[in-house]
């Protein structure tokens, strides 16, 4: 009996753990939809510049003190969510490696350095409140999605 009872909250002690948001998965399971991730990604930053917004709106006003604390919570979460997707679905799994002197490495640099552009760029959105950073990682992401959708051409 105290086995049972034991694998049961064992159970579901692990359903209570929060799940760590993953880009897609790491198999690999070779189903890949790179239009929906940069979808999702400007779809985070415009959260997290609307979390923005209401956070300096909140920031004035002493009386509602939760909802500016779940605003914050809202551009910090949106923003881990854009930098797990870079780094989790892009980084690892979608952009390959290239050597040195071989064919498509500057295009590889160019990638890595967009990716952790936008990567510090996300961090600092979860820093501050500072909408030009929102304006930097949508441009970065603009040129990261039309360099990396120029190579991958479905």
């Amino acid at each position: 009996m105290k086995i049972r009872l034991l694998t049961i909250l064992s159970f579901l002690a692990l359903l209570a753990i929060p799940q760590i948001s993953s880009a897609h998965c790491e198999i690999p399971c070779g189903i890949y939809n790179d239009e929906t991730r940069f979808s999702l990604l400007a779809e985070h930053i415009t959260t997290i510049e609307k979390s923005m917004t209401k956070i300096a709106e909140l920031s004035t006003d002493a009386k509602n003190p939760n909802q500016l604390i779940r605003w914050i919570n809202n551009k910090e979460e949106h923003a881990v969510k854009f930098m797990d997707i870079i780094t989790q679905y892009f980084m690892t799994q979608r952009i390959k490696v290239i050597s040195p002197g071989v064919e498509g490495y500057d295009a590889y640099v160019k990638k890595v350095t967009l990716s952790h552009n936008m990567l510090r760029t996300a961090m600092k959105c979860k820093q501050t409140i500072d909408k030009s950073n929102t304006s930097s990682l949508s441009t970065l992401l603009k040129e990261f999605e039309k360099l990396y959708l120029g190579e991958h051409k479905h």
